[in-house]
């Protein structure tokens, strides 16, 4: 028999019911967006890491140590693509631009930007108190203006040089030219690693009855004219690690050849793009000393507790090819000191 009041009683158990479920529903919703990750906490939820990397410009000395600061990462167990995602952008040796990419960089909150070169280094620094930052490929950072000292920062800062002896390049010049008298010093007005160097080179030079002959190349298209206006003043052209003068050697190097004067290089990778020879680094182990840096970080260490290194190990590089092309003939002595003669270009 049709009863109205147990019909009535059930619609409203059921309305309960559904009102239930539909209240205990959103809290349910609520833990599922809260649950939703972003990019960045979905790679902290997962134990990725997050690295941005960034260089003034490319060329083979800065592109070492980038590819072997990764590499010691993938040796540290952080492995780019499983447990590491690496960013990389190129500041195309535009100052300006390098400063909008540690801008980007400071935005998208990696767990550490590695800086490599002067600067970048500067423009990253400046950009953030709070990131960890590690530099590299940086001549002196207390010059620059990055750390207060040689010793752990204190702050968010730290990281490698590429410090060289200039007493050791010296030597070599007087070796590749024995009457060494002028050395030309095409570079960067621009950039502190190579004004360091001209003020310490001078120095060191004058007690010797040496002379230094400075031009200055604020663009890379400026490099030939600036390396021709050195025909007849000098004996050889010495280069450091200027990022303007080293990613474009091979125009460097074709003006040298034309004037008939040796290039002596700081970086041994440019010795198979036109130097006679080169005293220097290796940049591939700078990176994996900066990869190893990163990865302390990585795994917990305060980068304001880690002391800045620098490289020791120098590396003797020489080509009578390229001597031969300025009508000069290296040592066999000087030539069988060398740990390369006349190295091939590295694949890019």
């Amino acid at each position: 028999m049709f009863n109205p009041t147990r019909l009535m009683s059930a619609l409203m158990l059921t309305g309960a019911c559904m009102t239930t479920l539909v209240g205990c529903n959103k809290p349910a919703e609520k833990a599922a967006d809260n649950a939703n990750p972003t990019a960045s906490s979905a790679a902290a939820a997962t134990g990725t890491k997050a690295v941005a990397i960034t260089a003034i410009v490319e060329h083979p000395a800065l592109d070492a140590v980038r590819k072997g600061a990764i590499e010691e990462l993938a040796a540290e167990g952080f492995k780019e693509g499983q447990n590491l995602k690496v960013t990389f952008q190129s500041a195309q040796g535009n100052t300006a631009t390098a400063g909008q990419i540690a801008k980007q960089f400071v935005a998208d909150k990696p767990d550490v930007i590695l800086a490599i070169a002067t600067p970048s280094a500067q423009s990253v620094v400046a950009a953030t108190k709070d990131i960890p930052v590690v530099f590299s490929a940086v001549t002196d950072p207390v010059e620059a203006k990055l750390l207060k000292s040689w010793e752990a920062s204190g702050n968010n800062v730290t990281g490698a040089s590429d410090m060289l002896p200039l007493e050791p390049q010296i030597d070599l010049m007087k070796k590749v030219v024995p009457n060494l008298k002028n050395i030309g010093y095409v570079y960067s007005p621009g950039e502190v690693n190579s004004t360091i160097v001209l003020k310490e080179l001078e120095a060191k030079v004058k007690p010797m009855g040496l002379n230094v002959v400075a031009v200055p190349a604020q663009r890379s298209t400026d490099i030939p004219q600036a390396t021709k206006s050195l025909q007849g003043k000098v004996d050889l052209i010495y280069t450091s690690l200027d990022n303007n003068v080293v990613s474009a050697y091979e125009s460097l190097y074709q003006a040298a050849k034309q004037i008939k004067v040796p290039l002596v290089a700081s970086d041994t990778d440019s010795v198979a793009r036109g130097a006679t020879a080169a005293l220097g680094i290796n940049y591939t182990k700078l990176g994996q000393e900066t990869g190893k840096i990163v990865g302390r970080i990585l795994k917990g260490e305060k980068p304001g507790t880690i002391k800045p290194v620098t490289m020791t190990e120098l590396d003797l590089y020489v080509s009578p090819k390229h001597a031969q092309e300025v009508g000069i003939t290296l040592s066999p002595e000087l030539v069988k000191q060398a740990k390369e003669v006349d190295p091939a270009p590295k694949a890019k």
